[in-house]
């Protein structure tokens, strides 16, 4: 009979030479092994770590982001008991998404099942393609929103421009923009990024009680609460942002979770 006492069956594994093919082959995959329990055991170990830390370096950034928006830090600091959350939300349903989280996000847009191709006549911002989720931002407090910090992009004169704006609860008011990404010409579009023309995002309405898109950045100074002022010498530009605004806050964009805020659903 065999003898299967694993003790001596490491012996005979040590007694054999160096060079010996089985025991180079053993002593290989006794070392990987060895290895894969090590390195599956840290995971286990880690993996709350390396969550609570990805949940925190997110946190930061987007406490980062919205003090770049004017007026942002006087609001979070007025909301005592509310909670900014991030939430991915269905686009075309207006809704949180299914099965999909801040951290699977990214993966989720690699599928390009996810995207949907939009026709000449409603790519509005000119962006080709729109993503059917997307990962927004909420204040809410008393199970009420207060604030809704939506990601937007769309094309500029010289590329895509990319920004955040954030809409106070009647779902109707600008409370802020900030430009994330551009590369207008600077000294001209560029001028996008200057706090002081960000600011004047502050307690724009870009709807009516209707409901109409009427948001525009002026060509010369604003004379409607529906309107920014423009830039000198950046009429491409400005016709940009008000295209991007306008399409994200449309119905192609984030209108579904707008409406749906407003009847209280979400």
């Amino acid at each position: 009979m065999a003898d299967l006492n694993p003790i001596t069956a490491w012996k005979r594994l040590l007694a054999l030479p160096n060079d010996s093919r089985g025991k180079t082959i053993a002593i290989a995959f006794l070392t990987a092994a060895i290895c894969a329990v090590f390195v599956s055991t840290a995971t286990v170990i880690l993996r709350p770590i390396q969550a609570a830390n990805r949940a925190a370096e997110t946190q930061l950034r987007l406490e980062a982001l919205l003090s770049a928006v004017p007026g942002m830090q006087e609001i979070l600091d007025g909301a005592e008991g509310a909670q900014l959350a991030a939430v991915v939300i269905d686009l075309d349903e207006g809704a949180a998404a299914k099965d999909v989280t801040p951290e699977t996000l990214e993966t989720a847009l690699l599928d390009t099942a996810n995207w949907t191709a939009l026709q000449p006549e409603d790519d509005v911002a000119g962006i080709g393609n729109r993503p059917d989720i997307a990962q927004i931002y909420l204040l809410r407090r008393d199970d009420k929103v207060e604030l809704l910090v939506l990601p937007i992009a769309g094309a500029g004169y010289n590329g895509t421009i990319e920004a955040m704006i954030a809409l106070r609860g009647d779902m109707q008011t600008i409370a802020g923009m900030t430009v994330t990404s551009q590369s207008e010409t600077p000294g001209l579009g560029a001028r996008i990024e200057e706090p002081a023309w960000q600011a004047s995002f502050a307690g724009t309405r870009y709807a009516d009680d209707s409901g109409e898109l009427k948001f525009a950045v002026a060509h010369g100074p604003s004379n409607s609460e529906y309107e920014v002022d423009g830039i000198t010498g950046a009429t491409r530009t400005s016709n940009a942002v008000t295209r991007m605004v306008r399409f994200w806050l449309g119905p192609l964009g984030y209108g579904p979770l707008i409406d749906a805020v407003k009847r209280g659903e979400f």
